[in-house]
């Protein structure tokens, strides 16, 4: 066995608190949050609805809220991956 200064199992810090945590990804990928605020926007928005929805069904109006929550998810997604993309490719600095 070799004896080493180390421990065998890392220690994780508990300084970092959620909130900072968030505010750290956040800034390395900001269209996070982005699709985290617009998929809970279309939630809301939906419930709203649900009461005025006239003669559609529940499950037609489910429906499209869960693929217009989807849609707004994947958009931010996508335009993160674009983001990253450019910033790695173009925006890089030449050496």
């Amino acid at each position: 066995m070799a004896s080493s200064s180390e421990p065998a199992l890392p220690s994780y810090e508990q300084e970092d608190s959620q909130t900072s945590k968030l505010i750290r990804k956040s800034r390395e990928s900001p269209f996070v949050p982005a699709g985290i605020a617009g998929f809970a926007a279309v939630v809301a928005y939906g419930l709203y609805k649900l009461k005025h929805r006239g003669n559609t069904k529940m499950s037609v109006h489910l429906i499209h809220m869960r693929v217009a929550a989807q849609g707004f998810v994947v958009g931010a997604m996508t335009c993160g991956v674009l983001y990253s993309m450019y910033r790695e490719y173009w925006a890089k600095p030449k050496p």
